[in-house]
């Protein structure tokens, strides 16, 4: 059995399951984001080897076991966010010509 989805009701999934990604990935994607920067900083401009390799061990979850399966998730979370909202945009949606308007 074949569902054909129209146009309207794809993009609402697809608006439904963007927001239910970004709220699922906010708080991973800025702790990502603030160790990376914040282990950057540290280890580079204060030379504070021990903190910044604790931010690395945040950054990295290994801190509470999650350091092989967590770059994966990110990962995969940030493919779907981008695919979700590059679907969303309208690129790529078919260009009527201007003899199909008229």
């Amino acid at each position: 059995m074949i569902i054909l989805i129209g146009r309207s009701s794809m993009i609402r999934f697809f608006r439904k399951y963007h927001r239910w990604l970004a709220v699922a990935l906010c708080l991973p994607l800025i702790s990502t984001v603030l160790t990376g920067m914040g282990f950057t900083i540290f280890d580079e401009w204060f030379h504070q080897e021990r903190f910044a390799h604790f931010l690395l061990e945040i950054h990295t979850m290994k801190i509470i076991g999650l350091d092989e399966i967590f770059p994966v998730l990110n990962g995969l979370g940030l493919v779907g966010l981008l695919i979700t909202g590059l679907s969303m945009t309208g690129l790529f949606r078919k260009r009527r010509s201007l003899n199909e308007i008229r």
